[in-house]
């Protein structure tokens, strides 16, 4: 009972927001390399922020191919830089302005060599670039109204925008920002839960002692498939009759200072395994699968499933699987 309840305070002390150091990893590891910025991954930062007239603030692009265009201050994160300090340095290299960040929006992945962090953010300082200030990082910056006509690098922000509009005015899940935990690796730690009749299991690897799965993301699938890797390793009967569905973000660990020791990010992630049974009728109608009484069984001696015993954390874990009300990561794929 002792070990469980330390699984338990390890699963409060993520739904906190907090994390916890990568001591080893359970699933994918020999298909993984580790980290190495501008080697084999790529971060991206990108800062939305708003005025307190809610106009987004823009820059207009100096580089060749998208010469004159505006986009949302952005840029790759360099060797030896947190994420934060790649967001203040593409804001003022870029816009003019000091800031800081108030939360991560979103994540969206293209595999572990290409992540982009989107970060909402305000401005503490310094002055918007004008074009007497124009350099090889922009041509200058200004606030958009988000309705005069304006010539975009890419569609693709407007959608970032709006995430941030929508987090200003009703905070929908609790401020998230890195936390500096050193990771070698791009890796997933998976809260990965199975709930039925207000119960709620989760899935732990035994030795060398019971605790939360760890696995390597792969450069050839998206980030979250690291946990669809551990639902094949636990349990591959019940693989192909279940979703495994990443909800979302708890906290996320990266360090950066060491260049291919410290490049990589832990993400500890909410997930969910739900029963997929397609049975139809004679008439080819998808029929309602009968409830769950319980988790799949597992497979693997590698893995157990753990009941969630304290109130708290089973409420917890419930309320944030129905509302999903934590740090979204989308695929790209």
């Amino acid at each position: 009972m002792e070990v469980e309840a330390q699984v338990e305070a390890q699963v409060e002390h993520l739904l906190c927001g907090l994390g916890c150091e990568v001591t080893a990893c359970d699933v994918g590891l020999e298909q993984s390399k580790p980290a190495s910025l501008r080697n084999n991954v790529t971060y991206i930062v990108c800062a939305v922020i708003f005025n307190d007239e809610e106009e987004v603030l823009m820059v207009q692009e100096a580089k060749q191919d998208c010469y004159k265009k505006w986009y949302l201050p952005a840029g790759r994160v360099e060797v030896g830089e947190s994420l934060q300090e790649a967001l203040l340095r593409e804001v003022k290299e870029e816009a003019g302005f000091e800031c800081q960040p108030i939360t991560l929006l979103l994540i969206q992945e293209q595999g572990p060599q290409w992540i982009r962090f989107i970060f909402l953010a305000k401005i503490t300082g310094g002055s918007v670039k004008t074009l007497s200030s124009a350099d090889q990082e922009s041509l200058q910056a200004a606030w958009w109204d988000r309705r005069a006509p304006l010539p975009l690098r890419a569609r693709d922000i407007l959608r970032l925008i709006d995430f941030g509009l929508k987090y200003l005015r009703d905070a929908w899940h609790p401020a998230t920002l890195p936390l500096d935990v050193s990771c070698r690796h791009v890796v997933q730690r998976l809260v990965l839960i199975f709930s039925a009749e207000q119960n709620v299991w989760i899935l732990l690897v035994k030795a060398p002692r019971p605790h939360l799965p760890t696995a390597a993301a792969l450069k050839t699938h998206a980030v979250t498939w690291a946990a669809n890797t551990v639902v094949q390793d636990a349990m591959p009967s019940a693989y192909y009759e279940h979703n495994v569905n990443t909800l979302g973000v708890f906290s996320l660990q990266h360090d950066g200072r060491q260049q291919g020791k410290t490049d990589g990010v832990c993400f500890n992630t909410l997930v969910a395994l739900q029963p997929d049974r397609a049975e139809r009728d004679e008439d080819g109608a998808r029929l309602p699968a009968p409830p769950a009484r319980g988790p799949p069984p597992v497979e693997n001696p590698r893995y157990v499933w753990h009941r969630v015993l304290a109130p708290a954390v089973r409420e917890k874990l419930l309320e944030k699987s129905r509302n999903t009300s934590i740090l979204p990561m989308h695929s790209l794929y």
